[in-house]
C-alpha cells in the first residue's frame, strides 16, 4: 500500500516521463569518458540548481564530480547518486544498426551499462521524492552527488574519504541489470567486491646512463651509440611478464580479474631517441582487500624489473583503492518492496519491433519475444542470493566489482537492480556488443528501464524519510555490522590515500581547426 506521498511521486514521474526520455539520450549522446564527463557534469548541475539544489561543483576535487542538496526542513538525509561515464571505443548510436554517433569513429566513447540511464533514473526519482515532500510537507534532506569515473571505480572513495557520504540516513544505489540471477531484485548478503587501480609510469629521463662515456659515444643519443631501450620496451616487458605470471598471482577461484589499459607511450621524436615516457593502467577486482594486496605486490616487482631492463624509472599513481561491500537486509528489502510495487519493467510491441531488427542485424534471427524473459520478472532477493552463491565458495564473502561499496562503510546502503533490455538468442547466437549499447540509447527500449528505476528510487526514498521504524531498522543493523557504526570495530576506513587522478592523458574528445571529434582521429574520409 502506497502512502499519499508515494502516488504524489508516482503521479509525477508519469508526468515527465518524456523529459526523463529526453534526457537520457541527451547523455548517452555526449558519451563522454573517466574523468573528462565534463558536458555531462555541467548537464546535471545545470538542471539541479533550476530544480532549487544547492550545488557543490568539483565535489572532492574532481572537476566532472558535484555533491546537490535539497532541504525541507529538520529530518532525515536521504542519498542517491548519478553515474554519467562512458566507455572508450564503443561509440555507438541509437540505431538498429552499427554505427557510431554522428560525426564520431567508434573508437570515441559510448555507453555499455548504461551510465545514462542509470543517471536519470536517479535524478527521476530524487525530483518525484522532492515533489511529493513539497506537496505532503514531509522534513528532511536529499543529497545527491555526482559520481565520474566509475569505470575505474574512481569518484565514491574518493567522495567516501572525504566524507561525503556520512551522515545518511539511507543511500539508494541502483544499477542497470548485468548479469543473471541480478535482475530486477536488490543484493542481499553477496555484495560487490574490492578494486584496485593503478598507474605505472616509466620514465627514461637519464638515457646517458645507459653506457659509459668511454663506449665512443660523447653525443649520448648519437647514432653510432648503444641506445637505452626506453620507456616503451619497460611498458612491453611490464605486460608480457603481468600476462606471464597472472596464473600465480592468485588462487584459482573466487571470480577475479585483472585488466590493462595503456594510456601513453611513445613520445620520441626521432629513432635514435628512446622513448621517454609510457603508462600502463592496471584494474583488479577482487573478493578482498588481502588478494588485492597480494596483486599489487607482484605488479610493483614487475614494475621494477622492467624499469631496470629498460633504462627507465618507474612511479605508482593510485586510480582507485575500493573497499568491499556492506550488505543491509532491511535497506534490500524497503528497495525491493518499492520495486515490487512498481513492477518490473515492460516493454512494448515498438519497443521489441525494433528489438527484431537489431536482432537480424546483429547476425541472428528475429523471434516473437526479443527480450530475454527475466526482464519481465521479479525475483526476490534471497533467491537471487542463492542462485549468486551456487558458483562461489562457501568462503567467499563478496563478488563482482563495483564502487557504490564505499558508500556501504558510512550508511545504510541498498543496492538493487532493474532490467535493461538484452536480447534474446534462440540458436546460441552471441550478440556484439554495439547491439547491447544501441538498446540503451534508443527512447522506446530503455525507457521502461527508467522510469521503473525511478519511481523505485522515489518510493523508497519517502519509505525511509516517512517510516522511522524502517529508517531506525536500517540504522541498527548498520551499527551492528559495523560495530558501533563510522569508526567502529568491525568498520573498514577509507582507503583512499591519493589525489584525484585528474592529471593522467585519460582518453578524451578534443577540439581543433579540423571541429570536434575523439582524441583518437575517426578518419571518416578514409
Amino acid at each position: 500500500m502506497t502512502t499519499s506521498a508515494q502516488a504524489t511521486a508516482l503521479a509525477c514521474l508519469d508526468d515527465i516521463q518524456p523529459s526523463l526520455s529526453a534526457w537520457t539520450r541527451t547523455i548517452f549522446d555526449f558519451g563522454e569518458t573517466a574523468w573528462r564527463e565534463y558536458q555531462s557534469a555541467a548537464w546535471y548541475v545545470e538542471h539541479l540548481k533550476h530544480e532549487g539544489f544547492s550545488v557543490e561543483e568539483g565535489s572532492g576535487g574532481m572537476p566532472t564530480a558535484f555533491c546537490a542538496h535539497w532541504t525541507n526542513g529538520a529530518g532525515p538525509t536521504i542519498g542517491m547518486y548519478a553515474e554519467y561515464d562512458a566507455v572508450p571505443g564503443n561509440c555507438q548510436d541509437a540505431a538498429t544498426v552499427k554505427r557510431p554517433r554522428p560525426g564520431l569513429g567508434a573508437e570515441a566513447g559510448g555507453h555499455t551499462d548504461p551510465h545514462s540511464g542509470l543517471g536519470i533514473a536517479s535524478l527521476g526519482g530524487l525530483l518525484a521524492a522532492k515533489a511529493a515532500m513539497q506537496r505532503h510537507g514531509i522534513s528532511g534532506t536529499l543529497h545527491f552527488t555526482g559520481e565520474p569515473a566509475e569505470k575505474v571505480r574512481g569518484s565514491k572513495p574518493i567522495h567516501a574519504a572525504k566524507g561525503y557520504y556520512d551522515g545518511l540516513a539511507g543511500m539508494i544505489s541502483f544499477h542497470p541489470f548485468y548479469m543473471l540471477p541480478l535482475c530486477n531484485t536488490a543484493r542481499w548478503d553477496t555484495h560487490c567486491g574490492a578494486a584496485y587501480a593503478m598507474i605505472y609510469r616509466f620514465v627514461c629521463d637519464e638515457p646517458e646512463n645507459w653506457v659509459r662515456a668511454s663506449d665512443g659515444a660523447p653525443i649520448p643519443q648519437a647514432h653510432s651509440a648503444v641506445r637505452a631501450p626506453g620507456a616503451n620496451d619497460a611498458l612491453v616487458m611490464m605486460y608480457m611478464a603481468s600476462k606471464a605470471l597472472r596464473d600465480s598471482m592468485l588462487p584459482h577461484q573466487g571470480g577475479w580479474s585483472i585488466s590493462e589499459a595503456i594510456l601513453t607511450a611513445g613520445q620520441a621524436t626521432a629513432d635514435n631517441l628512446p622513448a621517454g615516457l609510457a603508462e600502463i593502467q592496471y584494474m583488479i577486482r577482487v573478493p578482498t582487500l588481502e588478494m588485492a594486496e597480494q596483486v599489487t605486490a607482484v605488479l610493483d616487482r614487475n614494475a621494477e624489473a622492467a624499469a631496470k631492463m629498460s633504462g627507465c624509472r618507474y612511479e605508482r599513481h593510485w586510480v582507485s583503492k575500493s573497499r568491499p561491500g556492506l550488505a543491509n537486509h532491511a535497506m534490500a528489502m524497503i528497495a525491493y518492496e518499492a520495486l515490487s510495487t512498481v513492477g518490473p519493467p515492460r516493454w512494448d510491441e515498438t519497443a521489441k519491433a525494433i528489438a527484431r531488427e537489431i536482432q537480424v542485424n546483429a547476425g541472428g534471427t528475429a523471434t516473437d519475444e526479443p527480450f530475454i524473459a527475466e526482464l519481465e520478472q521479479l525475483i526476490a532477493p534471497q533467491e537471487a542470493e542463492a542462485l549468486l552463491r551456487r558458483d562461489l565458495p562457501p568462503s567467499q564473502l563478496n563478488s563482482t566489482s563495483d564502487d557504490y561499496t564505499d558508500m556501504s562503510w558510512h550508511a545504510p546502503t541498498a543496492r538493487f537492480y532493474v532490467a535493461r533490455p538484452a536480447l534474446r538468442s534462440e540458436n546460441g547466437q552471441a550478440y556484439p556488443s554495439w547491439a547491447m549499447n544501441a538498446l540503451g540509447g534508443i527512447s522506446a527500449t530503455i525507457d521502461p528501464m527508467v522510469i521503473c528505476a525511478a519511481k523505485t528510487i522515489a518510493l523508497a526514498a519517502l519509505r525511509l524519510l516517512e517510516d522511522k521504524a524502517a529508517r531506525d531498522a536500517a540504522m541498527d543493523e548498520f551499527v551492528s555490522r559495523t560495530g558501533g557504526g563510522i569508526g567502529g570495530s568491525n568498520w573498514l576506513a577509507p582507503l583512499c590515500d591519493y589525489e584525484p587522478p585528474i592529471h593522467f592523458r585519460w582518453p578524451e574528445y578534443v577540439t581543433t581547426p579540423r571541429g570536434r571529434d575523439w582524441w583518437i582521429p575517426s578518419n571518416q574520409a578514409a
